[in-house]
C-alpha cells in the first residue's frame, strides 16, 4: 500500500486490479512514478530520434530500418535501467511482432486510443503515450506508392508481416508503455 502525506491527494492505491485514472487523481507516490515514466519516455524518445536522425542523413532511410530493429530494444532498456521502469514501443500496426503490446495495453492499443491512459493497479503504475507521426517517418511509415524501392526491399526483407505504412504526418503512429512498480524494482 502506497501512502502520502500532504493534502489534495489520496493517502493510499486501492488494492483493485486496474483502474483507469486521471492524472488529478494520482496520489503523490503515483505523480513520482508518472515522473518516472515521462523520463523514461522522453530519454527513448529523444536518444531514437537523433540515431534515427544520424543514420538518415550518414546513410539513407534503408539504413534507419536497422535503427528501429536493432538499436531502438538496446535504447529502450537503456532508459528503462536508467529509471527504474519497463518501457517500449508498441502499435495497432505492427511492424516487428516483438513490438506487441503488453497484456494491459491491449485494450487501448486496439481502440487507438489517442491520448496519454494512466493505469492505476496495486503494484504500481502502467501508462500509455501516443506517438504521433512526424515527417521524416514517412519515408518508411508514408504513403506505399511514395516510398522509396530500396526501403520497400529492405522493409520487405526485415519484416515480412509488416503493417506499418500508409501513414500520413501526425497520425496516431503507435505508444510508449511504461511500467513503473510501486517498489522501485523493475526488470526489463
Amino acid at each position: 500500500m502506497l501512502a502520502s502525506i500532504g493534502c489534495g491527494r489520496e493517502a493510499s492505491v486501492p488494492t483493485s486490479s486496474t483502474e483507469r485514472i486521471t492524472p488529478e487523481e494520482l496520489t503523490d507516490a503515483e505523480q513520482q512514478m508518472l515522473d518516472r515514466a515521462n523520463e523514461a519516455r522522453q530519454s527513448l524518445a529523444t536518444n531514437l530520434k537523433a540515431k534515427l536522425v544520424e543514420t538518415l542523413s550518414s546513410e539513407g532511410p534503408a539504413a534507419a530500418i536497422a535503427v528501429c530493429s536493432e538499436a531502438a530494444p538496446e535504447i529502450a532498456a537503456t532508459a528503462g535501467s536508467d529509471h527504474q521502469v519497463r518501457i517500449g514501443r508498441t502499435s495497432h500496426l505492427l511492424r516487428n511482432p516483438s513490438n506487441a503490446p503488453p497484456e494491459w495495453a491491449e485494450s487501448y492499443v486496439d481502440a487507438q486510443t489517442p491520448e496519454q491512459v494512466l493505469l492505476r493497479q496495486a503494484y504500481g503504475l502502467r501508462v500509455l503515450q501516443p506517438i504521433r507521426l512526424e515527417t521524416a517517418c514517412l519515408l518508411c511509415h508514408g504513403d506505399p506508392a511514395k516510398i522509396a524501392p530500396e526501403v520497400t526491399a529492405a522493409l520487405a526483407s526485415r519484416y515480412p508481416q509488416d503493417q506499418a505504412r500508409g501513414f500520413s504526418e501526425g497520425d496516431l503512429r503507435g505508444w510508449f508503455w511504461v511500467e513503473v512498480d510501486a517498489d522501485n524494482s523493475a526488470a526489463n
